[in-house]
């Protein structure tokens, strides 16, 4: 299928002007990046999400020190305690924050009506691997033992996000589940996620190249995360890589969105394919025309508002029971 007209009017546009990582990765830093993907959202119009009832700021603890967050709460006519959403931006663990992803955050708040608690975790190469992930787990491991606190119903939760951040919240469905004092999770939302950190599967080739994220930015990504040392075992590990994790089963039901026109459409749509395998409930949508990073694109891409939508209804479903 040709990429959505929408989308391709964007990468039109985008056409020509500077872009947020420079061609030679090997000069590439992360500040620099970081600086250049800052003014580019700046210059965007994206819609700002769905109306809430308010969003404040806090902190939680970590390994390394406070973690910060911000939690959306959705209007609630009824007053009831809400179910909870734990949040990870994407961003290649490199970029991006509470701020950037907001629009989603918001969106999902109102359309699942639910508590979302986006997390603001600790980003490489400043931090590199494990940091984001152990931040990660922090924040679902606190919000399940806080959830009175928070307004949230307890043993309603559930983790969600995009990119790095759906690698994130697969790294907490499956490593929650098993260790002592286990967090319940009752669904998982992923958003292209990125789920193999060792390997590089054909989509890579088939869309690494003109569809906003390339190969050769997502091979910088990870380099940031790990170290250049592409041998590493970190990448292949389960805090990593969480497609390659043999044991699957009792991992939390799962929704995962792909983008057709994605280097990393392969491994979010072999991850679902392996969750069935093991028994656990995962639905996958293709969505087809469509680049990694499409949802964030509110008021741009009417395909974002109808994935958010879709993604929104399944955790609808699985928190309110």
């Amino acid at each position: 299928m040709a990429l959505d007209p929408q989308a391709a009017a964007l990468l039109a546009s985008l056409a020509g002007a500077p872009a947020p990582a420079a061609p030679d990765y090997a000069r590439l830093d992360a500040a620099s990046y970081r600086a250049a993907l800052a003014a580019g959202v700046a210059a965007s119009a994206f819609a700002p999400g769905d109306a809430i009832a308010a969003e404040h700021d806090l902190t939680f603890p970590g390994e390394a020190g406070p973690i910060a967050a911000r939690l959306y709460r959705p209007i609630n006519a009824e007053g009831a305690a809400l179910p909870l959403t734990v949040f990870f931006h994407g961003g290649g663990f490199v970029a991006c924050g509470i701020d950037t992803h907001a629009n989603i955050c918001r969106t999902l708040a109102a359309r699942a009506r639910t508590l979302v608690l986006s997390v603001d975790y600790r980003l490489a190469p400043e931090a590199r691997f494990p940091a984001a992930a152990h931040d990660a787990l922090a924040a679902v491991r606190w919000a399940a033992a806080n959830a009175a606190q928070l307004g949230a119903r307890p043993g309603a939760l559930a983790v969600a996000g995009d990119s790095a951040g759906g690698n994130l919240a697969a790294v907490c469905a499956q490593q929650l589940r098993t260790e002592a004092g286990s967090v319940a999770i009752a669904h998982q939302l992923l958003l292209y996620p990125v789920l193999d950190c060792s390997h590089e599967h054909p989509s890579y080739e088939t869309w690494g190249q003109g569809y906003l994220l390339d190969r050769g930015l997502m091979r910088w990504f990870k380099d940031q995360y790990f170290g250049a040392d592409e041998g590493s075992t970190d990448r292949a590990a389960p805090l990593a890589s969480p497609l390659g994790t043999e044991h699957l089963a009792d991992v939390a039901p799962a929704t995962i969105i792909s983008a057709e026109c994605d280097p990393l459409r392969d491994e979010a749509e072999y991850y679902a394919a392996r969750l069935a395998q093991a028994g656990v409930a995962a639905t996958l949508v293709r969505w087809p025309g469509q680049m990694h990073g499409f949802a964030s694109l509110l008021g741009v891409l009417d395909a974002a508002d109808a994935a958010l939508d879709f993604g929104a209804r399944a955790l609808r479903a699985a928190l309110h029971r």
